[in-house]
């Protein structure tokens, strides 16, 4: 082998050793930001178990009260109409166990899931800052918001689900029954699965806006193509509010509509104002 020869294989194997160890350096990285998140989580699980008396009493089991936020709204509502049937007065829900260690678990799980809740806006920003060095300057200006916003629709969604849907959704199923010889006793995992599902699915719903601002940065998505397909979002909002809304009522699918309908729309404002950057980019770059 010549000089040149060995000299050229030398280097090609530097190069293909310091792109092994920069994709291991990036792993190594991802991986601290994971832990710091995991630690974040555990810590906020910590402080729900803690207060778990208080949780469990006020947060988990409020929807499952007349005394609830929701329901003395309703009651006010129906006043200010002079409408009857608005006030919710009693809540048939009996809840039991029937596992050794359910109660235990239950306490573990719940304060788990409230942990990572509180521990969302963390780890977004953890991801953000893995992502971050990966942008370019005018990539960083344009998603410096990211955390933020979506913090907001999150808690918007978080908010929104809580107090909305799941209160309407507990009043309906424990009230609902086929026949006067069945008797409603509902496990409290069940109860509990119904208010997580109901309030996290919304929280990740209402993140609608950011994914049609990360879709559309990558051309995938144009403000003339969510337009033109309007109708067929009206159809697939539809379907989603039946399927995170267990009640089939129409009045609880219309209430849960409207936002999601609000959200396609804000994300065409998005979508357009993306494409107005790119636009202006491209002519900056001319």
């Amino acid at each position: 082998m010549s000089d040149n020869k060995l000299i050229k294989a030398i280097k090609e194997k530097g190069q293909n050793m310091e792109a092994e160890m920069s994709f291991f350096d990036h792993l190594e990285e991802l991986r601290w930001h994971l832990v710091r998140s995991a630690i974040a989580v555990c810590i906020f699980m910590g402080v729900a178990f803690y207060y778990y008396d208080f949780i469990f009493a006020t947060v988990i089991m409020g929807p499952s009260k007349p005394s609830f936020w929701t329901y003395r709204m309703l009651c006010k509502l129906g006043d200010a109409l002079h409408r009857d049937g608005f006030c919710v007065n009693k809540i048939n829900i009996k809840l039991m166990n029937n596992e050794m260690a359910g109660q235990f678990t239950l306490q573990i799980n719940s304060a788990l899931m409230i942990g990572l809740v509180l521990g969302f806006p963390y780890l977004l920003w953890e991801i953000w800052r893995f992502v971050k060095p990966a942008l370019h300057e005018k990539e960083r200006k344009a998603a410096g918001g990211f955390v933020f916003y979506a913090t907001i629709l999150f808690v918007i969604g978080i908010m929104f689900g809580y107090y909305i849907i799941t209160p309407m959704s507990v009043n309906f199923l424990a009230s609902y029954t086929v026949s006067a010889d069945i008797t409603n006793w509902f496990s409290i995992d069940s109860y509990i699965s119904s208010v997580a599902t109901l309030t996290l699915a919304s929280g990740a719903v209402f993140q609608l806006p950011i994914l049609v601002y990360i879709l559309s940065s990558l051309g995938i998505l144009t403000p003339k193509y969510m337009r033109n397909g309007r109708r067929y979002a009206i159809v697939i909002i539809l379907i989603i509010a039946a399927v995170i809304t267990p009640t089939p009522d129409m009045l609880t699918m219309t209430v849960v509509s409207i936002p999601l309908f609000v959200l396609y729309e804000v994300g065409i404002v998005v979508a357009g104002v993306v494409e107005k950057r790119k636009k202006a980019r491209e002519l900056a770059g001319e």
